[in-house]
């Protein structure tokens, strides 16, 4: 048959419009469907935005502590942070990236149809009132906000998603944030950097609970000392009249607040796809995929957060270039134990594959290396020597298990292991790479050498 596109992608987010372009390289015919701006969640409301942010309160809190620095002449009482001029300068980035975006498409011949799209069959979308054929479609429709229907709400309440948070003109004097992931402890960390009061609500134990325990708890430690406070092991059960009520060890107890930030996570997104009707099979909310990506319908493949298995844009772009290749006759397997995951509060967080109690589930012999960065040339004189990087490791092989960090500039370094486990390099061979005098990734062949005893810098 005659088709209008070889390769339709739904969706012009970090994993969509990188399919897209992906696909008109290797010389397909492509179109591209976005019912809102190009790059999606990530350029227009989640990392781009929320990065801005965070660099203006990070600004702001160097201004504040900028005679620790030996800095005189600022008088720190009377800075301030300027929501509304922050916001503008916030749109002007998404604005420039955005596009960026869309001269990239235009520039790889990428034809771009701005509608909603819903299937008709299994070669057919209907994108407004125009109908598109395509040979294959790629599924990228990413995710939305997910709003705890368990959460009773009455009376009157500022209720908040991460959407309403970067729009904030006027900065709320005291905000609940319901959620210790990454959107929450990211928010409560700016919020309360630039003057707000906080306090978080986490059902587990333990925030971000993707990151190892130790060095979560480190995190914690430094945000209360900041002023943030912590509901842990805590059930909100309802907001009323910005009042939240929450159950903790068996008793109720109530918070007042100004707003409520929910931020308890984000579901794939399939609204008005209608994928159903044609038969393509869910997981839950999800899309169902196999190993290549693709759905149980052959020429439809679902990538990113739609297909629920890593919520990252940078998974959502690598994902985007295996489908267009398995497309094109490759296989492309993605590692999805090594993917990278980061959290921008200051100092950064980032972390890579187990836990130390994930690995000791699963490996009989695992040794662990830690090195604060305190013991760092590169922290101190930064002035910030919170933190550490924890590594987990095979005792057996040397392999490289789990690598966490928290300190400055981590949100960088943590590339380095990506390859090294990508590469499947031995703790050996890590110690051995030389690293630059003075930096902060010093500290990483010094936690391997101290899963041995033998770190140099640090007893």
């Amino acid at each position: 048959m005659s088709y209008d596109y070889d390769i339709t992608v739904l969706g012009g987010g970090p994993g969509g419009y990188v399919a897209a372009i992906r696909a008109a390289q290797e010389g397909k015919k492509v179109c591209l469907v976005e019912r809102s701006a190009v790059g999606g969640v990530c350029l227009n409301e989640g990392c781009i935005p929320t990065k801005t942010l965070i660099k203006t309160a990070g600004m702001y809190q160097g201004i504040l502590h900028s005679m620790d620095f030996g800095i005189e002449g600022i008088d720190a009482a009377k800075a301030k942070v300027s929501m509304p001029k922050l916001q503008k300068r916030k749109q002007a980035v998404v604005n420039q990236l955005v596009g960026g975006v869309r001269g990239l498409l235009k520039a790889n011949g990428v034809t771009l149809v701005e509608a909603s799209a819903s299937f008709v069959d299994r070669q057919t979308v209907l994108a407004g009132d125009k109908k598109i054929t395509s040979e294959y479609f790629i599924v990228a429709t990413g995710s939305k906000v997910f709003v705890p229907p368990f959460i009773g709400l009455d009376g009157k309440n500022n209720i908040l998603t991460s959407k309403e948070a970067l729009l904030l003109e006027d900065l709320p004097k005291t905000t609940a944030v319901i959620g210790g992931g990454v959107i929450g402890i990211e928010f409560a960390y700016f919020l309360n950097a630039i003057g707000g009061k906080v306090v978080v609500f986490e059902l587990m134990d333990n925030i971000l609970p993707m990151v190892d325990e130790e060095v979560s708890a480190l995190v914690r430690r430094r945000l209360e000392k900041e002023g943030i406070t912590f509901h842990t092991g805590a059930s909100v059960k309802r907001v009323k009249d910005n009042k939240v009520f929450y159950e903790h060890k068996g008793a109720e107890n109530s918070v007042s607040v100004d707003a409520v930030l929910m931020a308890v996570g984000r579901v794939p997104n399939t609204d008005g796809l209608e994928a159903e009707k044609i038969g393509v099979n869910f997981n839950k909310s999800a899309i169902a995929v196999d190993e290549v990506l693709r759905t149980n319908i052959e020429n439809i493949y679902a990538i990113g957060d739609v297909n629920g298995k890593v919520m990252l844009a940078h998974t959502a772009s690598h994902e985007g270039i295996a489908a267009v290749e398995n497309i094109c006759g490759k296989s492309v397997h993605i590692d999805y134990g090594k993917i990278p995951s980061c959290i921008y509060t200051e100092p950064e967080i980032a972390c890579i594959g187990l836990t130390e109690k994930q690995a000791r589930e699963k490996y009989a012999n695992v040794k662990i290396g830690k090195f604060p960065m305190v013991a760092n040339g590169k922290s101190l004189s930064a002035g910030d020597t919170d933190g550490m990087v924890k590594v987990i490791v095979d005792g057996e092989l040397g392999e490289i298990l789990g690598v966490h960090m928290y300190g400055n500039h981590v949100t960088e370094m943590i590339s380095e292991i990506s390859l090294g486990m990508t590469l499947e390099a031995t703790i050996d061979e890590v110690i051995a790479t030389i690293h630059p005098h003075p930096t902060v990734s010093e500290a990483i062949p010094e936690a391997f050498m101290a899963a041995y005893g033998r770190a140099i810098h640090f007893k």
